[in-house]
Protein backbone atom coordinates (compact mmCIF):
# COMPACT_ATOMS: atom_id res chain seq x y z
CA UNK A 1 0.00 0.00 0.00
CA UNK A 2 1.45 3.35 -1.12
CA UNK A 3 2.45 5.31 2.20
CA UNK A 4 0.12 8.82 2.53
CA UNK A 5 1.66 11.66 1.14
CA UNK A 6 4.16 14.18 3.54
CA UNK A 7 5.17 17.33 3.23
CA UNK A 8 8.78 17.87 2.38
CA UNK A 9 11.02 20.71 4.95
CA UNK A 10 12.82 22.31 2.02
CA UNK A 11 12.99 25.40 3.51
CA UNK A 12 13.46 24.54 7.56
CA UNK A 13 10.97 26.60 8.84
CA UNK A 14 7.86 24.32 8.45
CA UNK A 15 8.16 23.39 11.57
CA UNK A 16 8.01 26.74 13.20
CA UNK A 17 4.11 27.34 12.87
CA UNK A 18 3.60 24.17 15.06
CA UNK A 19 6.49 25.07 17.71
CA UNK A 20 4.21 27.71 19.52
CA UNK A 21 1.25 25.44 20.00
CA UNK A 22 3.49 22.66 21.35
CA UNK A 23 5.20 25.67 23.39
CA UNK A 24 1.83 26.93 25.02
CA UNK A 25 0.25 23.40 26.00
CA UNK A 26 3.56 22.57 27.25
CA UNK A 27 3.70 25.46 29.76
CA UNK A 28 -0.19 24.54 30.72
CA UNK A 29 0.76 21.31 31.50
CA UNK A 30 3.25 22.25 33.99
CA UNK A 31 2.58 25.84 35.06
CA UNK A 32 0.55 23.87 37.85
CA UNK A 33 3.47 22.16 39.60
CA UNK A 34 4.68 24.83 41.46
CA UNK A 35 1.12 25.97 42.55
CA UNK A 36 0.92 23.05 44.35
CA UNK A 37 2.55 24.46 47.40
CA UNK A 38 0.61 27.50 47.28
CA UNK A 39 -2.60 25.70 47.17
CA UNK A 40 -1.69 23.58 50.27
CA UNK A 41 -0.97 27.38 51.92
CA UNK A 42 -3.96 29.04 50.80
CA UNK A 43 -6.68 26.32 50.39
CA UNK A 44 -4.96 24.03 53.14
CA UNK A 45 -5.22 21.16 50.84
CA UNK A 46 -3.79 17.77 52.67
CA UNK A 47 -1.05 15.77 50.80
CA UNK A 48 -3.69 13.21 49.94
CA UNK A 49 -5.44 15.40 47.83
CA UNK A 50 -2.60 17.15 45.99
CA UNK A 51 -1.23 13.41 45.06
CA UNK A 52 -5.13 12.90 43.80
CA UNK A 53 -5.04 16.00 41.51
CA UNK A 54 -1.98 14.95 39.75
CA UNK A 55 -3.20 11.23 39.63
CA UNK A 56 -6.23 12.89 37.90
CA UNK A 57 -3.63 14.70 35.35
CA UNK A 58 -1.93 10.80 34.75
CA UNK A 59 -5.23 9.52 34.37
CA UNK A 60 -5.77 12.61 31.31
CA UNK A 61 -2.09 11.82 29.68
CA UNK A 62 -2.66 8.11 29.07
CA UNK A 63 -5.37 8.02 26.70
CA UNK A 64 -3.81 11.13 25.28
CA UNK A 65 -1.00 9.21 24.41
CA UNK A 66 -2.68 5.69 23.22
CA UNK A 67 -5.73 7.19 21.25
CA UNK A 68 -3.99 10.53 19.70
CA UNK A 69 -1.59 8.61 17.43
CA UNK A 70 -4.25 6.44 15.32
CA UNK A 71 -7.13 8.82 15.69
CA UNK A 72 -4.22 11.77 14.34
CA UNK A 73 -3.32 9.05 11.59
CA UNK A 74 -6.92 9.40 9.97
CA UNK A 75 -8.27 12.99 10.71
CA UNK A 76 -4.71 14.70 10.05
CA UNK A 77 -2.22 16.48 12.51
CA UNK A 78 -3.33 19.97 12.45
CA UNK A 79 -6.64 19.15 13.86
CA UNK A 80 -5.65 17.10 17.03
CA UNK A 81 -3.14 20.10 17.45
CA UNK A 82 -5.85 22.44 17.13
CA UNK A 83 -7.80 20.57 19.90
CA UNK A 84 -4.36 20.44 22.11
CA UNK A 85 -4.50 23.73 22.47
CA UNK A 86 -8.18 24.39 22.95
CA UNK A 87 -8.47 21.91 25.69
CA UNK A 88 -5.01 23.61 27.51
CA UNK A 89 -7.51 26.79 27.57
CA UNK A 90 -10.09 25.04 28.62
CA UNK A 91 -8.40 22.80 31.64
CA UNK A 92 -6.44 26.40 32.77
CA UNK A 93 -9.65 27.88 33.18
CA UNK A 94 -11.14 25.49 34.85
CA UNK A 95 -8.38 25.66 37.29
CA UNK A 96 -8.62 28.82 37.74
CA UNK A 97 -12.28 29.69 38.35
CA UNK A 98 -12.05 26.20 40.69
CA UNK A 99 -9.06 26.39 43.18
CA UNK A 100 -11.14 26.35 46.13
CA UNK A 101 -12.99 22.92 44.81
CA UNK A 102 -11.01 19.95 44.67
CA UNK A 103 -13.45 18.57 42.15
CA UNK A 104 -12.68 21.44 39.67
CA UNK A 105 -9.08 20.98 40.40
CA UNK A 106 -9.37 17.14 39.95
CA UNK A 107 -11.29 18.01 36.72
CA UNK A 108 -8.62 20.52 35.35
CA UNK A 109 -6.33 18.73 35.79
CA UNK A 110 -7.77 15.53 33.83
CA UNK A 111 -8.22 18.26 30.51
CA UNK A 112 -4.58 19.48 31.06
CA UNK A 113 -3.29 15.96 30.88
CA UNK A 114 -5.50 15.06 27.84
CA UNK A 115 -4.41 18.32 26.57
CA UNK A 116 -0.23 17.33 27.33
CA UNK A 117 -0.47 13.97 25.50
CA UNK A 118 -2.13 15.25 22.65
CA UNK A 119 0.11 17.53 21.66
CA UNK A 120 2.81 15.74 22.82
CA UNK A 121 1.85 12.72 20.20
CA UNK A 122 0.25 14.82 17.29
CA UNK A 123 2.53 17.69 17.38
CA UNK A 124 5.88 15.39 17.24
CA UNK A 125 4.89 13.44 14.43
CA UNK A 126 3.80 16.60 12.97
CA UNK A 127 7.04 18.30 13.46
CA UNK A 128 8.79 15.19 12.39
CA UNK A 129 7.25 14.62 9.25
CA UNK A 130 7.47 18.83 8.59
CA UNK A 131 11.58 18.22 8.87
CA UNK A 132 11.75 15.28 6.74
CA UNK A 133 14.72 16.79 5.07
CA UNK A 134 16.46 16.85 8.15
CA UNK A 135 18.51 14.63 9.79
CA UNK A 136 17.02 11.99 12.48
CA UNK A 137 18.40 13.48 15.33
CA UNK A 138 17.37 16.92 14.56
CA UNK A 139 13.84 16.10 13.51
CA UNK A 140 13.41 14.65 17.27
CA UNK A 141 15.39 17.77 19.03
CA UNK A 142 13.12 20.10 17.22
CA UNK A 143 10.03 18.62 19.48
CA UNK A 144 11.69 17.96 22.58
CA UNK A 145 13.44 21.01 22.71
CA UNK A 146 10.42 22.95 22.09
CA UNK A 147 8.19 20.82 24.93
CA UNK A 148 11.39 21.19 27.37
CA UNK A 149 11.35 25.05 26.99
CA UNK A 150 7.56 25.10 27.65
CA UNK A 151 7.43 22.92 30.32
CA UNK A 152 10.70 25.35 31.75
CA UNK A 153 9.10 28.37 31.33
CA UNK A 154 5.88 27.45 32.22
CA UNK A 155 6.75 26.32 35.99
CA UNK A 156 9.25 29.59 35.81
CA UNK A 157 6.46 32.40 34.99
CA UNK A 158 3.45 30.12 36.83
CA UNK A 159 5.92 30.23 40.41
CA UNK A 160 6.99 33.93 39.78
CA UNK A 161 3.18 35.37 39.39
CA UNK A 162 1.96 32.91 41.89
CA UNK A 163 4.79 34.45 44.57
CA UNK A 164 4.64 38.00 43.72
CA UNK A 165 2.01 39.27 41.46
CA UNK A 166 -1.33 39.78 42.60
CA UNK A 167 -4.32 37.35 42.31
CA UNK A 168 -1.88 34.14 42.83
CA UNK A 169 -4.42 31.75 41.95
CA UNK A 170 -5.79 33.26 38.94
CA UNK A 171 -3.27 35.26 37.31
CA UNK A 172 -0.83 32.34 35.93
CA UNK A 173 -3.52 31.03 34.24
CA UNK A 174 -4.61 34.17 32.42
CA UNK A 175 -1.47 34.67 31.13
CA UNK A 176 -1.45 31.05 29.67
CA UNK A 177 -4.67 31.46 27.72
CA UNK A 178 -3.74 35.04 26.40
CA UNK A 179 -0.15 33.21 24.52
CA UNK A 180 -2.14 30.53 23.54
CA UNK A 181 -4.63 32.52 21.36
CA UNK A 182 -1.90 34.02 20.16
CA UNK A 183 -0.08 30.73 19.56
CA UNK A 184 -3.09 29.57 17.43
CA UNK A 185 -2.38 32.63 14.34
CA UNK A 186 0.72 30.32 12.95
CA UNK A 187 -1.49 27.42 12.89
CA UNK A 188 -4.15 28.46 10.46
CA UNK A 189 -0.69 28.45 7.49
CA UNK A 190 0.24 25.27 8.64
CA UNK A 191 1.12 22.59 5.79
CA UNK A 192 -0.81 19.59 6.88
CA UNK A 193 1.13 15.88 6.36
CA UNK A 194 -1.82 13.45 6.90
CA UNK A 195 -4.35 14.47 4.95
CA UNK A 196 -8.06 13.07 6.26
CA UNK A 197 -8.65 9.50 5.07
CA UNK A 198 -4.98 8.94 3.80
CA UNK A 199 -4.65 5.86 5.83
CA UNK A 200 -7.98 3.17 5.98
CA UNK A 201 -8.97 2.31 9.59
CA UNK A 202 -7.34 -0.37 11.74
CA UNK A 203 -7.49 -1.74 15.10
CA UNK A 204 -5.73 -0.01 17.97
CA UNK A 205 -3.34 -2.88 18.12
CA UNK A 206 -2.35 -2.57 14.51
CA UNK A 207 -1.73 1.02 15.06
CA UNK A 208 0.45 0.56 18.19
CA UNK A 209 2.12 -2.24 15.92
CA UNK A 210 6.09 -2.38 16.44
CA UNK A 211 7.80 -4.51 13.56
CA UNK A 212 9.18 -7.89 14.97
CA UNK A 213 12.51 -6.74 14.26
CA UNK A 214 12.61 -3.74 16.53
CA UNK A 215 10.80 -5.26 19.16
CA UNK A 216 13.82 -6.42 20.95
CA UNK A 217 15.90 -3.16 20.65
CA UNK A 218 12.50 -1.23 22.40
CA UNK A 219 11.84 -3.32 25.03
CA UNK A 220 15.92 -3.73 26.18
CA UNK A 221 16.61 0.00 25.60
CA UNK A 222 13.64 2.04 25.72
CA UNK A 223 11.89 0.78 27.81
CA UNK A 224 14.21 0.47 30.80
CA UNK A 225 15.24 4.08 29.93
CA UNK A 226 12.01 6.00 29.66
CA UNK A 227 10.97 5.84 33.21
CA UNK A 228 13.72 7.95 34.37
CA UNK A 229 13.13 10.73 31.75
CA UNK A 230 10.00 11.87 34.08
CA UNK A 231 11.50 10.65 36.92
CA UNK A 232 14.34 12.57 36.77
CA UNK A 233 12.68 15.91 36.46
CA UNK A 234 9.84 14.96 39.42
CA UNK A 235 12.91 14.09 41.87
CA UNK A 236 14.09 17.61 41.34
CA UNK A 237 10.53 19.49 41.12
CA UNK A 238 8.93 17.76 44.25
CA UNK A 239 11.59 15.85 46.09
CA UNK A 240 14.23 18.56 45.91
CA UNK A 241 12.07 21.66 47.22
CA UNK A 242 10.35 19.64 49.79
CA UNK A 243 13.54 18.76 51.35
CA UNK A 244 14.85 22.42 51.86
CA UNK A 245 11.61 23.99 52.31
CA UNK A 246 12.49 24.93 56.22
CA UNK A 247 15.37 26.99 54.59
CA UNK A 248 13.15 28.53 51.85
CA UNK A 249 10.11 30.13 54.35
CA UNK A 250 8.16 32.65 52.44
CA UNK A 251 9.45 32.06 49.21
CA UNK A 252 8.46 27.93 48.51
CA UNK A 253 6.84 28.49 45.61
CA UNK A 254 9.27 30.57 43.93
CA UNK A 255 11.67 27.93 45.22
CA UNK A 256 10.03 25.05 43.41
CA UNK A 257 9.90 26.90 40.52
CA UNK A 258 13.30 27.65 40.51
CA UNK A 259 14.13 24.46 40.60
CA UNK A 260 12.13 24.00 37.94
CA UNK A 261 13.69 26.28 35.67
CA UNK A 262 17.12 24.94 36.54
CA UNK A 263 16.26 21.20 35.76
CA UNK A 264 14.50 22.07 32.69
CA UNK A 265 16.99 25.03 31.28
CA UNK A 266 20.26 21.98 31.92
CA UNK A 267 17.59 19.76 29.75
CA UNK A 268 17.52 21.98 27.13
CA UNK A 269 21.21 23.33 27.19
CA UNK A 270 22.23 19.16 26.65
CA UNK A 271 19.95 18.11 23.78
CA UNK A 272 22.17 19.96 21.18
CA UNK A 273 24.97 17.93 22.49
CA UNK A 274 23.62 14.70 22.54
CA UNK A 275 24.89 13.80 19.08
CA UNK A 276 28.50 14.48 20.13
CA UNK A 277 28.14 13.07 23.62
CA UNK A 278 26.74 9.97 21.47
CA UNK A 279 29.73 9.72 19.14
CA UNK A 280 31.89 10.34 22.85
CA UNK A 281 30.68 7.29 24.01
CA UNK A 282 30.02 5.33 21.60
CA UNK A 283 26.22 5.11 21.28
CA UNK A 284 26.02 4.81 25.32
CA UNK A 285 24.42 8.01 25.77
CA UNK A 286 21.18 6.53 27.51
CA UNK A 287 23.42 4.95 30.39
CA UNK A 288 25.11 8.01 30.52
CA UNK A 289 22.18 9.81 31.47
CA UNK A 290 21.17 7.08 33.56
CA UNK A 291 24.30 7.27 35.90
CA UNK A 292 23.43 11.36 36.24
CA UNK A 293 20.30 10.09 37.75
CA UNK A 294 21.57 7.81 39.97
CA UNK A 295 24.46 10.13 41.10
CA UNK A 296 22.02 13.06 41.92
CA UNK A 297 19.60 10.68 43.54
CA UNK A 298 22.43 10.23 46.30
CA UNK A 299 22.94 13.64 46.10
CA UNK A 300 19.58 14.53 47.24
CA UNK A 301 19.88 11.62 50.09
CA UNK A 302 23.07 13.58 51.46
CA UNK A 303 20.89 16.37 51.61
CA UNK A 304 18.11 14.71 53.79
CA UNK A 305 20.90 15.72 56.53
CA UNK A 306 22.12 18.87 54.92
CA UNK A 307 19.27 20.71 54.19
CA UNK A 308 21.23 22.79 51.68
CA UNK A 309 19.84 24.60 49.29
CA UNK A 310 22.71 24.68 46.65
CA UNK A 311 23.17 21.00 46.73
CA UNK A 312 19.19 20.75 45.91
CA UNK A 313 20.16 22.74 43.01
CA UNK A 314 23.14 21.26 41.65
CA UNK A 315 20.82 17.74 41.68
CA UNK A 316 18.75 19.59 40.04
CA UNK A 317 20.76 20.68 37.16
CA UNK A 318 22.06 16.66 37.36
CA UNK A 319 18.54 15.61 37.07
CA UNK A 320 17.69 18.54 34.07
CA UNK A 321 21.05 17.01 32.12
CA UNK A 322 19.83 13.38 32.39
CA UNK A 323 16.20 14.41 31.27
CA UNK A 324 17.78 16.31 27.63
CA UNK A 325 20.16 12.82 27.50
CA UNK A 326 17.01 10.06 27.77
CA UNK A 327 14.25 12.48 26.10
CA UNK A 328 15.88 12.66 23.05
CA UNK A 329 17.98 9.46 23.07
CA UNK A 330 14.35 7.55 23.43
CA UNK A 331 12.59 10.13 20.75
CA UNK A 332 14.94 9.45 17.98
CA UNK A 333 15.21 5.60 19.30
CA UNK A 334 11.54 5.33 18.79
CA UNK A 335 11.26 7.09 15.75
CA UNK A 336 13.52 5.01 14.24
CA UNK A 337 12.11 1.54 15.28
CA UNK A 338 8.63 2.50 14.59
CA UNK A 339 7.07 1.45 11.18
CA UNK A 340 6.78 4.67 8.84
CA UNK A 341 3.19 4.48 8.70
CA UNK A 342 2.83 4.26 12.86
CA UNK A 343 4.91 6.46 14.01
CA UNK A 344 2.32 8.69 15.40
CA UNK A 345 1.15 5.37 17.31
CA UNK A 346 4.28 3.90 18.79
CA UNK A 347 5.34 7.49 19.97
CA UNK A 348 2.36 7.83 22.00
CA UNK A 349 3.48 3.84 23.43
CA UNK A 350 7.26 5.85 24.00
CA UNK A 351 5.31 9.03 25.98
CA UNK A 352 3.17 6.80 27.65
CA UNK A 353 6.06 5.13 29.25
CA UNK A 354 8.16 8.16 30.19
CA UNK A 355 4.80 9.78 32.31
CA UNK A 356 5.67 6.76 34.57
CA UNK A 357 8.27 8.24 36.09
CA UNK A 358 6.48 11.29 37.07
CA UNK A 359 4.57 8.45 39.99
CA UNK A 360 7.76 8.36 41.66
CA UNK A 361 7.57 11.31 44.20
CA UNK A 362 3.85 9.87 45.29
CA UNK A 363 5.86 6.37 45.99
CA UNK A 364 8.20 7.99 48.18
CA UNK A 365 6.15 10.04 49.98
CA UNK A 366 3.64 6.67 50.82
CA UNK A 367 7.17 4.60 51.74
CA UNK A 368 8.56 6.87 53.84
CA UNK A 369 6.20 5.72 56.67
CA UNK A 370 8.32 2.34 56.47
CA UNK A 371 11.75 3.94 55.93
CA UNK A 372 13.59 6.55 56.29
CA UNK A 373 14.14 9.35 53.48
CA UNK A 374 17.77 8.74 52.76
CA UNK A 375 17.35 4.94 52.79
CA UNK A 376 14.91 5.48 49.94
CA UNK A 377 16.99 7.36 47.98
CA UNK A 378 19.78 5.32 48.27
CA UNK A 379 17.14 2.81 47.14
CA UNK A 380 15.65 4.60 43.47
CA UNK A 381 19.80 5.82 42.75
CA UNK A 382 20.88 1.85 42.93
CA UNK A 383 17.49 0.56 40.79
CA UNK A 384 18.68 3.59 38.43
CA UNK A 385 21.65 2.19 38.24
CA UNK A 386 20.43 -1.52 37.40
CA UNK A 387 18.36 -0.20 34.60
CA UNK A 388 21.68 1.54 33.29
CA UNK A 389 23.57 -1.72 33.50
CA UNK A 390 20.22 -3.52 31.36
CA UNK A 391 20.53 -0.45 28.97
CA UNK A 392 23.62 -1.11 28.47
CA UNK A 393 23.26 -4.65 27.84
CA UNK A 394 20.25 -4.21 25.38
CA UNK A 395 23.04 -1.44 23.43
CA UNK A 396 25.48 -4.93 22.75
CA UNK A 397 23.19 -7.35 22.12
CA UNK A 398 20.94 -4.89 19.59
CA UNK A 399 21.33 -3.78 16.28
CA UNK A 400 21.69 0.07 16.02
CA UNK A 401 18.49 1.45 14.20
CA UNK A 402 18.58 3.10 10.67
Amino acid sequence: MPRPPQVVDATGSSWRRVAPAMFMVAWGGNHFSPLLLLYREVERYSAVQVDLFFAFYVLGLVPGFLLTGPVSDRLGRRPLVVAALVLGVVGSVVLALGSASPVALCAGRFVSGVSVATAMVAGTTWVKELSAAAPPGLRARRAALTLTVGFGLGAAVGAALAQWGPAPTLLPYAVQVALSLVAAVPLLGSSETRPRGALPARPLREELHLPAASRTRFLRVVVPMAPWVFGAPALAFVVGPALVAGRTAGQTVAFAGLAAVVTLTAGAVVQPLVPRLARLVAGRQAVVGLVLVAVATALLAVDVSLRSVALALVAAALLGAAYGICILTGLVETQALADPERVAGLTGVYYSLIYVGFVLPVVLSELVAVAPEPFLLVAVAVVCLGCAAAVERGLRSTRTPA
